[in-house]
């Protein structure tokens, strides 16, 4: 196995990334995880087995753009063959409660400890890309889920836009989830990627966003962004909002990608928009068509997702049957789509979101 400071100066002599103070000083966290994966078992006792030691997780945190989820996937795709995964925190918990649910309707008392006996059984690396806790379901439970897996000596890395100290940040009954942030200072080396350069900015500055028609040459533009800037495969993620589910159909890295129809021709509300603009940082929306009466309730839902998106700095790269101002062009509520063109106008300005990104 290779040690990822050399893989990241192998990418800088080959020309795929530029040398950066701020990534360069975290490699050597990732170069002791991995001698410390890579360590043979001890034996601690005659009748004993061998067993792994323990190796200390990373919490990787800073701004977004700064190449934190690009380190955490080289490193983890560097680790051969141990049993390793990356995995978007938001669709693992969700996979955890899809777990307990299953147990519970199975007789099992605690539902927790089978999920996290599962994960524990299948990885000797968890690594987290954007750790935010939000929902109050997920803040009362995460503590007993990571005690169990450090306990069955699972490493977790993690990145987030968050130091430890503000995760579930005025939460409902946050004395509770406290302890969790204590586990993780204890189980994770906390470290904070400072860097002036935001590389996902600088990727979109001067790019175009908005494309019209929807033709072969915008879909192979829309592509190409996508590709650039997800950084490979995705897989759904799936809000719950309010008791309901909310699908993404692709997502990595902070970036999603949906149709018109999966965001607008679906029964979403503000609830819904408002949720993924808090957990996007950048939308790529395709195929929207043009909007009239015959298609009003869709076009309501457009301009609340455009209205959530726009509030939240999230940066929008879309394709569209027409340019803004040509969208809605008869019927109810021409009017009031004015405010929706300007802001789809404003959010192409190659400065626009930079906040977010």
């Amino acid at each position: 196995m290779t040690h990822l400071s050399t893989l990241y100066r192998q990418k800088i002599d080959a020309g795929e990334l530029k040398p950066d103070p701020a990534q360069e000083a975290v490699l050597p966290h990732f170069d002791r995880i991995a001698e410390g994966l890579t360590a043979p078992p001890v034996k601690r006792g005659f009748f004993r087995r061998a067993e792994f030691e323990q190796v200390q997780g990373l919490y990787l945190w800073g701004g977004v753009g700064r190449g934190k989820s690009m380190l955490m996937d080289l490193f983890v795709d560097s680790l051969e063959d141990i049993p390793s995964r990356r995995v978007h925190f938001h669709a693992f918990m969700q996979e955890i409660h899809a777990h307990m649910h299953e147990a519970r309707q199975n007789g099992v008392e605690d539902a927790l400890a089978p999920a996290a006996k599962a994960v524990a059984d299948s990885v000797r690396l968890l690594a987290f890309d954007e750790m935010q806790i939000t929902d109050i379901t997920d803040a009362m439970i995460v503590g007993r889920l990571f005690e169990a897996l450090f306990a069955a000596g699972v490493t977790v890395i993690t990145t987030s836009n968050r130091v430890p100290d503000d995760l579930y940040k005025n939460g409902l009954n946050r004395q509770l989830f406290l302890p969790f942030i204590d586990l993780i200072k204890a189980q994770m080396d906390v470290h904070e990627m400072v860097s002036p350069i935001d590389y996902r900015q600088h990727r979109l500055t001067g790019a175009q966003v908005y494309f019209a028609p929807v033709d072969g040459a915008a879909r192979a533009q829309i592509r190409a962004i996508w590709t650039d800037l997800s950084g490979g495969p995705a897989q759904p993620l799936r809000l719950e909002v309010k008791g309901r589910e909310v699908t993404l159909p692709a997502f990595r890295n902070g970036v999603a990608r949906a149709s018109f129809y999966d965001l607008c021709g679906k029964m979403l509300g503000p609830g819904d928009y408002l949720a993924i603009a808090e957990e996007v940082k950048v939308l790529v929306l395709e195929d929207i068509p043009r909007l009239s009466r015959n298609n009003f309730n869709e076009a309501r839902r457009f301009v609340t997702l455009i209205d959530a998106l726009y509030e939240a700095r999230v940066r929008l790269i879309c394709s569209a049957a027409a340019q803004p101002e040509m969208l809605y062009v008869e019927g109810e509520g021409t009017f009031e789509f004015e405010r929706t063109a300007s802001r789809l106008r404003e959010m192409q300005d190659k400065d626009w979101g930079t906040a977010a990104l």
